[in-house]
């Protein structure tokens, strides 16, 4: 099954429930007796960051399991990954924490199995092979994913959690068929809306016509007033579709020329063993750069090079202003407000502006004054992406931007970083949304 809705929902609060890391304050959860299950969470948490791999693993069972580490290198073999089990999580790329998430979940065999955004950060080929895993599984499964063709090699039937009126619809079949059903009936509650709302008119205007005559013709217009009334309460509250992000621009900094990043040198990782190469890339204002590589390659690890300018084969324009999307959201503070968040970017912002900029990322009013931490990854990444639009960079830096995020929303993110007018680095395993984005050179790390 698959667990659908908008970014806040409430997808990962209902699998807390379901998995009593959380107690429900009203209604109830049916749990049978003796069921196991175990979660595959989005991201690892900040406190598990600096532990081994071993210790991972052993955190997931509630008791000592001896002779772990067979079990493990079993496990990683599922998820398509090998490990040395003394290494620090911190040390792993975002696609490999991915793969040690999953594999955390699974090595537990539980009756029912939650996987929460389980492709954010996995390559293609992880995609891949956790795909045929999933086709083949022989117990209950409940993801929750924004990746529609993801979800369709598997998925059997849809939970729709509907953020307008609260309530979870079950669906039979793929997404594809979600979205075909749901528009039908769409369609269908406003070709009955426009039929009532053609009679109600009718009747209006009988019922004026009549009550000016007086006698036996007013009670025919009180009549039509009742139905009217009664026309009027039969109409049906269309059902509403997720909302999507308004377009917008990132705009760029002001008075930069020349080369705005120069990299001679990269470092990868393969096979365990750092790989040195010459390479040419010079970025000037309005190039557009897609760094490709698979899990654990070192994209991220040459982005952060820029940021800190730290590295030896990379210059940067000391004047450029670096705007830096961090697929784990390290770049924003988890205590800030979401207002403080964005007021710190850009202090002489007026209060209206800024209510209007966080209302086009679906900010609102209820959530504006919550604390980072306590959002839902889909609403932090749109946090990140309305505090770029306030910084106005001059080099555009993205790892990652897809996850976490409602499909929705991609087309539009897409076409801003297209319009981008600064130098701008992208990295992304999603082609679908790559595609939609103006590159202009391509550095694969593993050629």
């Amino acid at each position: 099954m698959t667990l659908m809705g908008q970014n806040g929902a409430g997808k990962s609060t209902v699998f807390q429930l379901m998995n009593g890391k959380l107690e429900s304050t009203d209604g109830a959860i049916h749990i049978e007796r003796g069921l196991t299950i175990a979660t595959s969470r989005q991201v690892i948490p900040q406190e598990q960051l600096s532990i081994t791999v071993r210790e991972f693993f052993e955190a997931c069972f509630k008791e000592k399991v001896y002779d772990i580490d067979p079990k493990i290198d079993e496990i990683l073999l599922v998820v398509n990954f090998k490990a040395d089990h003394d290494r620090i999580i911190r040390s792993f790329s975002g696609g490999q924490q991915a793969r040690l998430l999953l594999a955390s979940a699974l090595i537990q065999n539980p009756d029912l199995l939650l996987l929460d955004e389980p492709t954010n950060n996995l390559d293609s080929e992880g995609i891949e092979h956790l795909k045929q895993f999933l086709i083949n599984y022989d117990k209950t499964v409940i993801v929750i994913s924004h990746d529609a063709n993801f979800l369709n090699a598997f998925t059997e039937g849809v939970l729709y959690l509907d953020i307008f009126t609260q309530r979870i619809e079950r669906y039979t079949g793929n997404y594809f068929d979600v979205v075909k059903e749901i528009t039908a009936r769409v369609e269908q509650e406003k070709r009955k809306n426009a039929q009532l709302a053609k009679v109600i008119q009718e009747n209006k205007d009988k019922a004026n016509f009549f009550s000016h005559k007086g006698g036996k013709m007013r009670l025919v217009a009180k009549k039509l007033r009742d139905e009217v009334k009664e026309s009027e309460e039969n109409k049906v509250e269309v059902r509403k579709e997720d909302k999507t992000i308004r377009p917008f621009i990132i705009p760029v900094q002001e008075s930069l020329s020349g080369e705005i990043l120069g990299i001679s040198a990269t470092i990868s990782m393969v096979d365990g063993k750092e790989v040195h190469r010459s390479v040419h890339v010079s970025l000037r204002k309005g190039d557009h750069l897609l760094l490709s590589g698979p899990n654990g390659i070192g994209k991220s690890t040459l982005l952060e090079s820029i940021v800190f300018r730290n590295e030896k084969g990379i210059t940067v324009n000391p004047d450029v202003e670096i705007g830096y999307y961090r697929q784990d959201f390290s770049t924003l503070n988890f205590e800030d407000t979401v207002y403080d968040s964005l007021g710190h970017i850009a202090a002489d912002i007026t209060n209206e502006k800024l209510r209007a900029l966080a209302a086009g990322f679906l900010i609102d009013k209820d959530i504006i004054y919550s604390k980072i931490g306590s959002l839902s990854e889909g609403q932090k990444g749109l946090v990140s992406l309305a505090q770029l639009v306030l910084q106005k960079p001059g080099l555009l830096i993205l790892d990652e931007p897809t996850n976490h995020m409602n499909f929705r929303h991609l087309p539009i993110i897409a076409k801003a970083l297209s319009r981008y007018e600064g130098a701008m680095i992208l990295v992304s395993h999603v082609k679908e949304f790559v595609d939609q984005v103006r590159i202009d050179e391509t550095l694969n790390l593993t050629k």
